[in-house]
């Protein structure tokens, strides 16, 4: 190597410092992208979290939603049982009460029979009596006959067991005859009256 070829020593410094530097700056460099591939890498952590939250938070009302809606029909339920228990409470001697009416129509028909009959007198007034009790205890319980003659005729309580030729123009669809008492507890159609209609 000729004299000229050779590096002087300053080209040598300079080279060994260029040497030096290049490795701090590629730390450099390898820092900033470190940093950039952190920053990102917690921004997708952060995106993640978010979307749990959120799903989470969606979860939480769905779940809020469906409570509601139970609490609501458990109350409806609650309601329902309880009106229920009390129309049972209200009509509970229902079937026993509707099993006397058949003794409170014969006793119809035995006052009926005697009433023209004047040597029978005291067997009356001791039906009569009978009768009166009957019904008073019925009406205790809540049982009240119908008047169904003369009243407009209405299906949900008359049987119409026959149609008859009406008397009069205002008596068409009305009840002309009773042929068995309705009656009423609480309200509710203990059993239909069985009538006659005019049309």
């Amino acid at each position: 190597m000729s004299k000229k070829e050779q590096p002087s020593d300053k080209d040598i410094k300079n080279r060994e410092h260029e040497a030096a530097e290049e490795p701090q700056i590629m730390d450099i460099l390898n820092e900033d992208e470190t940093d950039d591939n952190i920053a990102e890498a917690e921004l997708a952590e952060n995106a993640n979290l978010q979307d749990e939250l959120d799903a989470a938070r969606a979860e939480i009302e769905k779940e809020k939603k469906e409570y509601l809606f139970l609490m609501a029909d458990f109350d409806n339920y609650r309601k329902r049982v309880t009106k229920e228990k009390a129309e049972m409470l209200k009509n509970a001697g229902e079937r026993v009460l509707l099993g006397i009416l058949p003794i409170v129509d014969d006793f119809e028909r035995g006052l009926a029979a005697t009433a023209g009959d004047t040597s029978a007198e005291a067997v009356r007034e001791g039906m009569e009596l009978i009768y009166n009790k009957l019904v008073k205890f019925l009406e205790s319980n809540g049982v009240k006959a119908m008047e169904s003659t003369g009243a407009p005729f209405d299906s949900d309580l008359h049987d119409a067991i026959a149609t008859i030729p009406a008397p009069s123009e205002d008596l068409k669809g009305k009840v002309i005859d009773t042929t068995q008492k309705g009656y009423m507890i609480n309200d509710k159609v203990l059993r239909h009256a069985k009538v006659a209609v005019g049309e």
